[in-house]
């Protein structure tokens, strides 16, 4: 019987983990891909506070390394479910697998909702990102395209137009969705081109590096070739929680519909992370709910 499962190995599990040992508390984190989550995908950190600059991998596996020093058990597996039985929680995994505890921390994270493009897995950190705040410093003065056209989207190009020479909003649909605010504000910079009703066709590159994109205009099948230094896909997140919203309620997007002391309605389980309902997402937001409800979870089990 382990005191407490983590479900999810990216910055809030094992932050969750790291609490929750130096607690006193035992701790299996289950992961089902690789311990890190979306940071790994950032070739360069330099948003983490104290640290001037590192690789979203290397900060994955002195992490992993840290946890493993305090006497985490870790194993890679996909959680399909929890169940409540009081006191016990039984976690399932797809390979068959039953584990039991006595508090569950679900810190399931999200996946960004990516264009299907061949080769676009393998340019992310060569010239495909998500996050302009992580990244948008690597293209200072480079031209850029971000493909939305939502708030997220507009967010992005906003804060891209303040470091780049030039910024090119692609969106598919015949307008932007964004709000009107958002819109003034991006439309107000000379450094900014809009195309809309237009798809993101291919990527185009050099020595395995991102040279540009194909695009081409729904209205009248029009070919465009626009050559760019990077690409920013915000085009949303895809929570996968579904498979525990009998224990954790969802809100109408999907997350984990739990406040700052990330809670549930179920005593004994926790939601931590990118996963739960919140206004900003990032690494040090990840981490702070890791510790959150490490804390909440071991005060359940010291009651």
């Amino acid at each position: 019987m382990t005191d407490i499962i983590v479900v999810g190995g990216g910055p809030a599990g094992m932050t969750a983990a790291l609490y929750a040992l130096r607690n006193g508390k035992s701790v299996l984190v289950l992961e089902k891909h690789g311990f890190g989550g979306q940071i790994t995908y950032s070739p360069k950190v330099e948003n983490w506070p104290g640290t001037f600059q590192m690789s979203g991998n290397a900060y994955a596996d002195a992490f992993l390394e840290q946890i493993l020093n305090q006497g985490a058990e870790v194993d890679l597996a996909k959680v399909i479910r929890v169940e409540d039985r009081g006191a016990v929680k039984a976690v399932f995994t797809e390979d068959g697998q039953e584990y039991e505890a006595k508090a569950v921390i679900l810190a399931t994270g999200v996946k960004h909702r990516m264009l299907g493009l061949p080769g676009e897995a393998e340019l992310i950190g060569e010239g495909v990102s998500f996050c302009a705040v992580c990244d948008g410093d690597f293209f200072s003065g480079q031209t850029v395209c971000v493909a939305g056209g939502g708030n997220s989207a507009l967010q992005e190009a906003i804060l891209l137009a303040g470091k780049c020479r030039k910024v090119i909003i692609l969106q598919d649909l015949d307008a932007l969705t964004g709000e009107q605010k958002l819109q003034d504000a991006l439309l107000a910079r000379d450094n900014v081109e809009v195309h809309t009703g237009v798809a993101v066709t291919a990527l185009n590159t050099e020595s395995g590096v991102l040279r540009g994109v194909t695009v081409q205009r729904r209205a009248d099948g029009q070919i465009l070739q626009i050559p760019c230094d990077g690409l920013f896909e915000a085009i949303g997140l895809i929570p996968e929680n579904d498979a525990f919203r009998p224990l954790a309620d969802c809100n109408d997007w999907g997350y984990f519909d739990s406040d700052e002391r990330c809670l549930t309605k179920t005593p004994g389980l926790f939601v931590a992370g990118d996963c739960r309902s919140k206004a900003v997402r990032q690494l040090t937001t990840a981490a702070a709910d890791g510790a959150v409800a490490a804390l909440a979870a071991c005060r359940y089990l010291d009651a």
